[in-house]
């Protein structure tokens, strides 16, 4: 009885695709902003390079990878057309009065489209001490008894009231008539009686989320790998203020921009910045149990001599 050989080329074929390798997938790359903020755009810069620190968002917070020993300088530009307060803390402090922060302390104020750079602690109206990165017990928070907030740099944004216009009483002549009517039929009208202001909303930006996960995990979960930074009282420079009088429209902030900080080790083994994994070891290649390629029957083994 006769077998019969079928050579199946596609289920071959098919087959050894079905068991190739799937490549793998790039890691996504980190949700990274080079400024916040929409009463004013914060950021942070590297002195040195005078760059702007990359802002990565992790949990809903937002990180800067500083480098101890190195300068920098919160830089900040009132994106309105109108004057703006900031009140600025670094580590829990105020950098201007060196008071544990509040929101309702002195700070500075920006006019319409300002921007400025700055650059550390005010210590006059011609001086301050730079701002650098160094160790937690080296910051200036902790030297002053003050190191429970050492890692976070806080701006609270406060919108001028606008004062309200004089209010514009009727002229009469000798006749009894409202002369001030007569001309606001020629004419388009000029507001005559301030307009009730509408009540401010109390919003807060989501730069300011706390993020409970990895306020919880900093306290006291994963060991970290290098000692985590603060912000030093560096040399002095000259920095040159004047003084102006400022009435917030309210007395909670319009806006408050919160950026946390601390070395590029910490945050990589915090999850904060992502890495790509490492390449892999190629692997060779394998025995063939099949290396002829022609399909044919058992030839003949070759002649003795």
């Amino acid at each position: 009885m006769k077998r019969r050989l079928i050579f199946s080329t596609a289920l071959a074929l098919a087959t050894l695709s079905a068991c190739a390798e799937s490549p793998i997938r790039p890691p996504s790359p980190p949700l990274t902003y080079d400024r916040l903020g929409s009463l004013m755009q914060v950021s942070v810069v590297d002195r040195a390079t005078g760059r702007e620190l990359p802002i990565y968002r992790h949990r809903g917070e937002y990180w800067v990878a500083g480098r101890p020993g190195s300068r920098y300088a919160i830089r900040a530009r009132n994106a309105m057309g109108e004057r703006v307060m900031a009140v600025m803390s670094v580590d829990g402090v105020n950098i201007v009065t060196g008071e544990t922060a509040g929101v309702l302390q002195n700070g500075y104020v920006f006019s319409g489209g300002e921007r400025s750079d700055i650059t550390g602690w005010r210590k006059s109206d011609s001086q301050i001490a730079a701002f650098e990165f160094t160790s937690i017990g080296n910051s200036y928070a902790s030297r002053t008894g003050r190191p429970a907030d050492v890692g976070v740099i806080g701006v609270a944004l406060f919108r001028e009231r606008v004062p309200a216009p004089p209010i514009v009483l009727p002229q009469r002549d000798g006749y009894g008539n409202n002369r001030e009517m007569e001309r606001r039929s020629e004419a388009p009208s000029a507001v005559a009686e301030a307009a009730p202001a509408a009540p401010a909303a109390q919003s807060r930006s989501a730069d300011s989320a706390l993020g409970a996960e990895s306020t919880a995990a900093a306290k006291g979960g994963l060991a970290r790998p290098s000692p985590s930074l603060g912000t030093g009282h560096g040399r002095r420079e000259t920095s040159h203020v004047g003084y102006t009088t400022f009435q917030r429209a309210q007395s909670t902030p319009d806006e408050v921009v919160r950026i946390r900080y601390d070395s590029r080790e910490n945050l990589i083994a915090a999850g904060v910045i992502p890495v790509p994994p490492p390449p892999r070891w190629p692997r060779p290649e394998g025995p063939s149990a099949f290396p002829g390629s022609e399909m044919g029957y058992v030839p003949d083994p070759p002649a003795r001599y």
